[in-house]
């Protein structure tokens, strides 16, 4: 109709007429169009409740991804700024890091070491640095990668429009831009903290923006629910859950915040004439909007009426107005601007919080000839004042005679009468009650289970189930335990989601509530165990988020984002295929084009149900590749570990190669040790003959080599001795072995302690040689040289300085030269003994064969 509407319809001039696109799709008239006033933009901080909400969830998710958690104030505030400051067409934005620091109130430096890397870590932005005069990161080139990867994604909380990045950058400005001075002498002044500078100025910042973004029109900012705190206030719990750190660290916050003026606590004064409550509100958007907070006290400032009486009702519940604007999680009490309000934020209650739920009363009725009538629905008569008092004693159903049993023999006038058993019966069951216990059956009877008349003796579980309190007494013993362990495992599971603990009763008190108001109250619930279990105690999730339950967030009790999402994408969809079926089909009237669009939308989640379930097998292939895969790679870590275990026990069992001990692997522990001795000796020989030796000559090598084995060797048998003064005559003739081991560990140890001072030795004579002294000379003169010593070379400063040089370039020579000539000798005698040298005659070898024991045999003595 629009598009037959714009044919019958002449086109008039463009400054005069335009069609109306927005009129109603049966009007075939044209509109003239009025002139449109020229807009300036508005304040930045004035935002609406769309832009407002828009912003918040892209601020949220920003700082909600998994590369920052755990991460400081200052990274996550960098994150924003970067994403404030994103061009939509490149997604690349270049910045020094010193303006970065300006915009998070901290140095360069502390920027360059602390922010920077971690925001390269996190894996959320791209940066890539341009290094200073001194190496530092001066230039940065950053992209938020999930900003620029949702872009174009319909529905995500983060694709962003050009007007949306613009509005955002000038929040941002208006809140902690530093300032700046222009080269024409302009001057832009600072936003609202950008001069707080220094430790926690990242986190105040962070703080203000947003409380900025929770604020509404009038500046309130609505305070989070639940238990809190009640040395810190709800206000301070609400700066904390914003931040996600402790209570105490929000209320520091809030206290510098108000220091500045920022932010601002009004005292609130309820029904009992005491403040307990405070609201927190920003002045800045107040201001922003055109009103002050002075404004919005005086129109919610009611007095309280002194009562005649002494109410409890009064001093324990808010004063409710008509008109008053109550929100779930919102403090609904009034403002008050005496000053006669408590301080600190005066929320320690007065009274035990009670359930919001009221439970209705019957009036009395007297028509029917009864004084009390009780509450059951069950359709008989109702009971006697007396009927829980005239059971047997034995707890049997048999009534009790209404007289006393004692009546023939009852006292004479004055004397005490003596208590029935009835009596005290029932004075047992009221105390057991009122403690939360179940009574046990007395009289010698069959013990029965009986419910509970009041709420279980825990807390936490009279907390959560105070709004179903009526209904915990209609269950019967059985049905109460059921309800109480369901309870108990909600509590934990919830216990679970929640960032702060000790909200989950409430929490489930307050989900409760809400059901019994779904259901229309407790009157209309016929199956009370029922409806707790399937119902009142179940979590009904919206969404796939575990922590959606009816579209709220459990652990923030704000709407769910996830839940908004998909709403957001299947509107999405609807309005795409209704756009289709305009342009395929125009001519359509009302209901036929709903139809086509239900079809289509039929067609559309058929078709994605289809793709979900061919991607859910591909999944499940997936992982079933995935689980066989694991399977034989572990199968074969079976196979290699149990070909390992077989080498190592074949190793095992050989004998040692040097003296034959069985079942040594190869080599015994005494002749690991000697090995390890014969090594030590050879390599201090070698070192010292780096210096005190002609490398060229080896006759002058082997006569250092010795002299030092010698010494060594001397030093051996000194330990030796001492080691033989410390054993008892004839404890090493006991294990032959053990002997042989603890002297030649000894020698080990001998030769280990002397080795480091030959190497040191050796370092100290290379460093006097011709080579480590010219490489000296040149480094002292270049260190000499440097730029920053050429107006003063021989000044003190310089002299260190060149000393230093020097003497490092020595170390590093003597070094050097050690290793080269260790090289070298090594090689020598790797030569040497790789030369081809002739068979030893038999007679030498045959001797030593034959002391040898053969495998399997007993050693003994071999008869030749």
């Amino acid at each position: 109709m629009a598009a037959k509407a714009a044919v019958m319809t002449p086109s008039p001039p463009a400054a005069s007429k335009v069609v109306n696109a927005c009129a109603h799709p049966r009007s075939e008239l044209s509109i003239p169009a009025r002139p449109v006033p020229e807009r300036t933009a508005g304040h930045p901080l004035s935002l609406g409740r769309d832009a407002r909400a828009r912003l918040g969830g892209a601020v949220r998710a920003l700082l909600d991804l998994a590369g920052l958690d755990g991460a400081s104030d200052a990274v996550r505030l960098a994150v924003l700024v970067l994403a404030s400051r994103t061009p939509s067409e490149t997604g690349v934005v270049e910045i020094r890091t010193s303006e970065l620091g300006r915009w998070l109130g901290l140095s360069a430096s502390y920027t360059a070491s602390a922010v920077v890397p971690v925001l390269r870590r996190s894996g959320v932005v791209s940066v890539e640095t341009a290094e200073g005069e001194y190496g530092q990161d001066d230039g940065l080139r950053c992209r938020v990668l999930p900003l620029w990867a949702a872009q174009d994604v319909a529905g995500h909380p983060l694709n962003l429009t050009k007007r949306e990045y613009a509005t955002l950058l000038r929040l941002l400005e208006a809140v902690m831009a530093p300032g700046w001075t222009h080269r024409d002498g302009s001057v832009t002044p600072a936003g609202l903290i950008g001069t707080r500078t220094g430790r926690g100025a990242a986190t105040d910042r962070l703080a203000l923006l947003l409380l900025v973004l929770e604020a509404r029109e009038t500046g309130r900012v609505r305070q989070c629910g639940g238990a809190v705190d009640t040395k810190r206030g709800r206000a301070a719990a609400t700066v904390a859950r914003l931040l996600g750190c402790s209570a105490s660290a929000g209320e520091r916050v809030l206290e510098r915040l108000e220091d500045r003026e920022l932010v601002l606590r009004v005292r609130l004064r309820t029904g009992s004439g005491l403040a307990s409550r405070s609201r927190l509100m920003v002045p800045a958007v107040a201001a922003a909007h055109g009103r002050t907070v002075a404004d919005d006290v005086q129109e919610d400032r009611v007095e309280a009426p002194e009562p005649g009486f002494s109410d409890p009702d009064v001093a324990a519940g808010p004063v409710e107005e008509p008109g008053l604007e109550t929100e779930s999680q919102v403090s609904g009490v009034l403002v008050t601007d005496e000053a006669g309000a408590a301080e600190p934020d005066v929320a320690a209650a007065l009274h035990t919080d009670h359930p919001h739920l009221v439970t209705p009363v019957i009036p009395l009725q007297l028509s029917g000839g009864f004084s009390g009538e009780g509450r059951g629905a069950e359709g008989r008569r109702p009971d006697r004042a007396c009927a829980g008092e005239d059971q047997a004693a034995d707890g049997e159903t048999a009534v009790a005679e209404p007289g006393s049993p004692s009546a023939e023999d009852g006292p004479l006038r004055g004397e005490k009468p003596k208590e029935s058993l009835v009596d005290e019966q029932v004075r047992q069951r009221a105390a057991g009650a009122g403690a939360g216990v179940r009574p046990k059956a007395v009289g010698g009877g069959k013990a029965r289970q009986q419910r509970r008349v009041g709420l279980p003796a825990d807390l936490r579980l009279r907390v959560a189930l105070g709004p179903v309190s009526w209904l915990w007494e209609r269950l019967s013993g059985w049905q109460q335990d059921q309800v109480e362990a369901a309870a108990k495992t909600e509590l934990a599971r919830l216990e679970g989601l929640l960032a702060l603990p000790g909200g989950a009763p409430r929490l489930l008190a307050d989900r409760l509530a809400d059901r019994l108001e779904e259901t229309g109250g407790e009157a209309l619930i016929t199956t009370p165990y029922g409806w707790l279990i399937r119902r009142g105690l179940v979590q009904r999730p919206s969404c796939s988020d575990r922590r959606c339950d009816d579209g709220i967030r459990l652990d923030t009790g704000a709407g769910c984002e996830n839940c908004a999402n998909v709403l957001h994408i299947r509107r999405a969809r609807r309005a795409r295929i209704g756009a289709d079926i305009d342009r395929e089909l125009p001519g359509l009237s009302g209901g036929e084009r709903r139809r086509v669009i239900e079809k289509r939308l039929r067609e559309q989640v058929a078709i994605e149900a289809e793709d979900l379930a061919w991607r859910q097998d591909q999944a499940r292939e997936q992982q079933a590749r995935r689980d066989a895969a694991r399977a034989a790679a572990q199968e074969r870590a079976e196979a290699e570990r149990a070909a390992a275990a077989a080498a190592d026990a074949v190793h095992q069992e050989l004998a040692c190669e040097d003296c034959g001990q069985r079942r040594a692997a190869g080599l015994c522990e005494a002749c690991g040790y000697r090995r390890r001795t014969e090594a030590l000796v050879v390599e201090a020989g070698l070192v010292t003959a780096t210096w005190a030796a002609d490398l060229g000559d080896a006759a002058d090598v082997a006569a250092v080599t010795g002299h030092v084995r010698a010494s060594l060797e001397a030093g051996i048998e000194a330990a030796h001795a001492q080691f033989l003064e410390l054993v008892e005559p004839g404890e090493l003739d006991e294990n032959p072995a053990a002997a042989a081991s603890a002297l030649a560990f000894a020698a080990l140890q001998a030769v280990e302690q002397a080795a480091p001072e030959y190497r040191e030795n050796a370092l100290a004579m290379l460093g006097r040689t011709e080579e480590a002294e010219a490489e000296a000379r040149r480094a002292y003169k270049t260190e000499q040289g440097r730029r920053w010593f050429r107006a003063n070379p021989k000044g003190a400063d310089a002299i260190a300085a060149a000393t230093k040089a020097a003497n490092s370039a020595r170390e590093r020579t003597a070094q050097y030269l050690l290793e080269a000539r260790l090289e070298q000798l090594r090689l020598e005698q790797t030569a040497v003994h790789t030369e081809p040298a002739g068979p030893a005659p038999w007679t030498d070898r045959l001797p030593k064969l034959a002391a040898r024991p053969l495998e399997g045999e007993p050693a003994g003595a071999v008869v030749v």
